[in-house]
């Protein structure tokens, strides 16, 4: 059985989406280290598709700059989407229909998925319990900037995680791990 761990950046006051502003400053060699490792350990990515266009357009532009580009370019990928119909990253799969069905037999399969960001996929991942991890990757900065929309928080139903750990950083950040332990069911 495969694994499925969502790896979700954040500010303090809950901003997920705005790193330009925030994320690079607290990026040190442990982050980098703590990054790849976690990008070695997944088979695959999983994604929505906002943030598959935005991945798609990043590291396809940075191919061969490095190890971690490459990884990121090479690695199979599943986008949950009902209108994107021809990915042209290389090495990427729609999943449009049967999400949760799909994304279940991925996992069944004994593939480590990982998934950037939180979001609808995220939910639905925690709706039908085939999260297995959530780390946060916690930047020592408030944002002071994002819109609703762009917060980890959304209305939802409740989920409640057991921790397991915490990684510290010599710049502040930390990464929290938790384990979802009642995660809603349909």
């Amino acid at each position: 059985m495969g694994k499925i761990v969502n790896a979700t950046y954040m500010t303090l006051d809950g901003d997920i989406s705005n790193m330009m502003d925030w994320h690079f400053e607290y990026f040190s060699e442990q982050a980098t280290k703590a990054a790849s490792t976690q990008l070695a350990d997944a088979d695959a990515l999983i994604m929505g598709r906002e943030t598959y266009e935005g991945f798609s357009a990043a590291w396809s532009s940075r191919a061969g700059a490095d190890d971690f580009a490459d990884r990121m370019n090479s690695i199979k990928k599943y986008v949950v989407s009902s209108t994107l119909t021809e990915p042209e990253w290389e090495n990427t799969e729609v999943i449009s229909s049967d999400v949760a069905e799909r994304v279940r037999g991925i996992k069944e399969s004994g593939t480590n998925l990982l998934q950037y960001g939180f979001g609808d996929v995220s939910r639905l991942l925690l709706e039908n319990g085939l999260l297995d991890e959530l780390r946060l990757w916690l930047h020592p900065v408030l944002s002071g900037k994002a819109q609703p929309s762009e917060l980890l928080y959304r209305d939802t139903q409740q989920a409640k995680f057991t921790y397991n750990g915490v990684e510290v950083h010599d710049t502040g950040l930390i990464i929290l791990s938790y384990t979802p332990t009642n995660a809603a069911r349909p």
